[in-house]
């Protein structure tokens, strides 16, 4: 044994006292032996974690690497439980694409859509989520992610394919004015900043483009049960462009207030902004209550006019079985009202009305998930429908021939049946049939939406001689593969 452990260990001392309390007739100092002296030692030195149980030095015990809290947001609310059931929280268990401050975002969402109506142009009308007819198309690629250091956060996510083309014609606000709005944001899907203050369980304080989950869909059909939504989300924002504020009072409460724009909008409407407040209550990891409440001037060059509108949704997932052949059960149900009066029009002609629900099942271990349902809006004035794009129609241009004036009719209903396949949570194949109705021609007909030989480059205008094929009903048929990393 070393003599110099020897030492330290023992300090100094060849010889051990008893404690104070012995007999008198035992208190003198004993003297050890060189075995005994080792043993001693080795329980010494094992004690202080030097000696290994085997009788070789231990290397010095290193503590595991705790996480860099400059780079590891705080957990705020809604971290408890399982809340991966719930439309815009599914997504990866696995972060692989994390370095430093950011951590990595990668989509990729790829569809074959084929009407029943077989439209000669390949165009299909009345979807904010689907294009194109018997193609191949790229809905959306997307690349971005989050960015943490010191409590600044921020959020990019790109947007390249169908949507950075369809999104931006449903805006009419960057008509008002120059510089074009919908061309310098075209390609974003998200782009905010913000910074995080550590009271209460959080208050975030963020500017940019943010969505919005009005209509509970998320944006992205990934994080979705069906690929095509119901009215109700088909026909609301899915963005907004202003400055939120999100207080998180206790771990199961959000109060989100908003100033923004305009409903889904890159420019302002008129002078006014748009107010808006959420309202995110989670009392377990089996119940969820969404509410959005919104006021704003969203009708373009009529700045008297106004709208109201409330979208409450609730979630509740009623069976668990991890391990089961069902192994998970939960439905959905949303219900939007709304109107618009002054500048010439009441709530009489010009209102919001819907609802959508669905139920979804998952199977073997939530590799399967099969979703039914769907839901019904009437609209008049038609102020919140998606106009056909009829010779490239668009939210500014408008269109004679389907017209958006106060009391115009419009009602429909619609359903889904969604069956997909989740090898795990990176990928998502999805199989869906869709059946809508329209009380008026909405939907591409046999003869499309397009004039001979292509649009006019007047979009909406008359083009004599022609008109668009519209019809009261449409099946559809979804094939999609979507990706998140």
């Amino acid at each position: 044994m070393n003599l110099l452990l020897a030492v330290l260990c023992m300090q100094g001392a060849r010889t051990y006292e008893g404690p104070a309390a012995v007999p008198a007739e035992t208190s003198a100092p004993i003297t050890l032996g060189e075995d005994e002296l080792d043993r001693l030692i080795d329980e010494r030195l094992r004690e202080r974690g030097i000696l290994g149980p085997e009788g070789a030095v231990a290397p010095p015990a290193v503590p595991p690497p705790g996480p860099d809290l400059r780079f590891e947001p705080p957990k705020q609310a809604f971290t408890f439980g399982d809340l991966s059931w719930i439309p815009g929280n599914y997504g990866p268990d696995e972060t692989p694409l994390k370095w430093g401050p950011f951590t990595g975002e990668f989509r990729i969402d790829a569809a074959y859509h084929y009407s029943l109506n077989n439209p000669k142009d390949n165009t299909i009308s009345g979807s904010s989520e689907v294009f194109r007819h018997n193609e191949l198309q790229v809905t959306q690629i997307g690349f971005g992610g989050n960015f943490f250091y010191k409590n600044v956060h921020a959020r990019l996510m790109t947007q390249f394919g169908m949507y950075s083309q369809t999104t931006p014609r449903n805006d009419a606000s960057y008509e008002r004015g120059n510089w074009r709005m919908d061309n310098a944001y075209r390609y974003i899907s998200e782009a905010y900043a913000g910074y995080h203050i550590p009271v209460l369980h959080g208050i975030n304080i963020q500017a940019g483009i943010f969505m919005s989950y009005v209509g509970l869909w998320s944006y992205y059909n990934f994080d979705n049960w069906t690929y095509q939504p119901s009215f109700v989300s088909s026909n609301t924002p899915w963005f907004f462009n202003g400055v939120r504020v999100q207080f998180f009072p206790t771990k199961k409460l959000k109060i989100e207030p908003w100033v923004v724009n305009g409903w889904q909008a890159y420019s302002k409407f008129n002078d006014g902004p748009g107010l808006g407040l959420q309202l995110l209550w989670r009392p377990s990891d089996r119940l969820s209550v969404l509410g959005n409440q919104y006021y704003g001037t969203d009708t373009l060059g009529i700045r008297d006019r106004k709208r109201v509108h409330t979208d409450d949704s609730i979630m509740f997932r009623y069976f668990e079985r991890k391990g089961g052949a069902l192994s998970k059960g939960a439905f959905s149900v949303t219900v939007d009202a709304g109107c618009e009066f002054g500048g010439g029009v009441t709530c009489r002609d010009q209102f919001f009305l819907g609802f959508m629900a669905y139920n979804r099942l998952w199977f073997w271990k939530d590799k399967i998930g099969f979703t039914f349902g769907g839901g019904a809006i009437t609209n008049p004035g038609r102020y919140l429908v998606l106009l056909p794009p009829i010779n490239g129609t668009t939210a500014f241009s408008g269109t004679p021939y389907f017209t958006a004036a106060p009391g115009d009719e419009f009602w429909a209903w619609d359903t889904q049946t969604t069956l997909d396949y989740m090898p795990n949570r990176f990928i998502t194949f999805r199989a869906e049939f869709n059946h809508r109705d329209a009380s008026v021609p909405y939907y591409s007909g046999r003869g499309g939406v397009t004039p001979p030989g292509g649009n006019t480059g007047a979009p909406g205008s008359v083009v004599p001689g022609w008109k668009p094929d519209l019809t009261k009903t449409e099946n559809r048929f979804t094939l999609a593969m979507m990706l998140r990393y």
